[in-house]
């Protein structure tokens, strides 16, 4: 018998996970985090984060409040548009078709300026996003699509600074330990069996925080829930979310909640690992400048509006129709005077690419349907609109005649040297979860809370379906990371008893 006294356990070590040891901590609570993988690969799906976060602000000045290294002469450089609680509310109810739960996603919202202001006091650097949300146009920097914010160093510096955070904190954390079972008494959480070196170990607790994701990393369960494709997707995090923390939670009631068919996933490149490789984090196999391409399928045929909207509001739903495509394979097709706008990942060395002087020899070197590659090429070029062209606005610069259109950024594919970008499906989090309440208790089938659990991040349901836009999942994990830390320790602290390990 070994004596503890942990008065929480967080299972789960990325962003959502360590925001909510932080916040019990800070009120007092003694921590114990469980992290199932080696130190080596801890952080969950944060540390392959691009580290852009989604926050409501009213302007520069707020902006400024979180990165106070802007200058003035900076500052009369660039243009942040104001980006209210009214837009961002708006923007996840307009991609989610108004599914998302409006209890929680006003919650989301209305707390996320203030959770980035508590972030930055425990550390977390962060950095305007110059590199994927900004544009120069008359000598300024123009920012767009509400999400000018990004943490230093993606999403490797998060979690660095999180863990530094917590170690600052004398919070305790167990790497290579899997939790199996949740026990109960009286109704109350009580303890939490482990898996550790090869044993099994029961540690009594007062609270629990769930927070250690989804179920994408399984392919049985994403078969399940999802469908039989999606064993062909590529895992874009870690290999550790395969669903543990939701098997508990519903062993012992949690009502099962939001859209379990469906996930985040976007096109990555080709030849992306199958799983997150801990040695080259950042999402750096993205191909997000499809807005500005048309995509084509093997057979040589078009299968999305590309120019639909802002990268940031279709990414996360068009993942799954290239897995749609044969050989869940798409190419990206761009010409030289597209070519200079295309997004840092474009230019890495990791970057998979065919590049030929015509569309001809473009043809040749794929593995498609030659002619009607060219065909497609030409229908759309002769389809192209007049218009001002601009990346940084939706333009109006569409098409006429075809289906799908191109809604906006249609430029005719006609000057060479011209570039194909093979993109498949990758996977990033499943959206099936678990309900909870806005200030993250676990709910069971009555809606009533299971006495002394809590949950953030993926594990969280009811919040995204169909679609996200992006930097919401990382804002949705810090804000009800901080809750349910904060709600854990409350109930914790008033109902604290002496722990024993065994």
């Amino acid at each position: 018998m070994v004596q503890s006294n942990f008065d929480i356990i967080v299972v789960g070590a990325g962003n959502a996970a360590l925001c909510a040891a932080i916040a019990a901590r800070e009120k007092g609570a003694s921590v114990l985090v469980l992290e199932r993988g080696p130190k080596q690969k801890r952080g969950g799906n944060s540390f392959f984060t691009d580290g852009a976060i989604r926050t409501a602000y009213n302007g520069l000045d707020d902006i400024r409040k979180i990165i106070p290294s802007i200058t003035d002469e900076e500052a009369e450089k660039i243009h942040v548009p104001v980006y209210s609680e009214t837009e961002y509310y708006d923007d996840l109810m307009r991609v989610t078709k108004g599914q998302s739960n409006p209890q929680l996603a006003k919650q989301l919202v209305t707390q996320s300026y203030k959770t980035i202001q508590w972030m930055q006091g425990h550390g977390i650097e962060f950095e305007l996003n110059y590199e994927n949300q900004s544009f120069e146009k008359d000598g300024k920097r123009i920012f767009w699509g509400g999400l000018p914010l990004k943490t230093n160093d993606k999403g490797v510096g998060l979690i660095r600074k999180l863990n530094e955070r917590v170690i600052e904190l004398g919070i305790e954390v167990w790497y290579e330990t899997r939790a199996t079972e949740l026990k109960l008494e009286n109704n109350q959480i009580k303890s939490i069996v482990v898996q550790q070196e090869g044993k099994e170990l029961t540690i009594n607790t007062t609270s629990i925080v769930l927070a250690c994701g989804g179920f994408e990393a399984d392919k049985k369960l994403r078969s399940e829930f999802i469908g039989e494709e999606w064993n062909a997707a590529i895992v874009r995090g870690t290999e550790y979310n395969t669903g543990d923390g939701l098997t508990m939670a519903l062993a012992v009631g949690a009502q099962k909640y939001g859209q379990w068919s469906g996930c985040h996933s976007i096109g990555t490149d080709y030849n992306a690992p199958k799983v997150g490789d801990f040695t080259k984090p950042g999402d750096i196999f993205k191909k997000h400048s499809y807005p500005l391409s048309i995509m084509l399928n093997k057979d040589g045929n078009r299968f999305v509006d590309e120019g639909a909207d802002f990268r940031n509001y279709t990414y996360a739903k068009y993942g799954r129709e290239i897995l749609k495509q044969p050989d869940h394979v798409a190419y990206q097709i761009y010409d030289s005077q597209v070519r200079p706008y295309l997004r840092k990942e474009y230019d890495l060395e990791e970057a998979t690419i065919y590049q030929a002087d015509t569309l001809e020899e473009l043809a040749n070197l794929l593995p498609v349907n030659q002619a009607q590659f060219l065909k497609t090429i030409e229908e759309y070029n002769h389809s192209v609109q007049e218009g001002n062209y601009n990346p940084t606005e939706k333009d109006g610069k569409g098409t006429d005649g075809i289906t799908p259109p191109k809604s906006n950024w249609a430029l005719r594919i006609e000057q060479g040297p011209f570039y194909a970008f093979p993109v498949t499906c990758g996977i990033t989090f499943s959206f099936g979860g678990i309900h909870v309440n806005t200030v993250g208790e676990v709910l069971n089938e009555e809606e009533a809370p299971i006495a002394g659990l809590f949950a953030a991040g993926e594990m969280v349901g009811g919040i995204f379906y169909e679609n996200y836009p992006g930097g919401s999942g990382l804002m949705s994990g810090s804000v009800y990371g901080k809750l349910a830390g904060t709600s854990a320790a409350s109930y914790a602290l008033e109902n604290r008893r002496d722990t024993v390990t065994q």
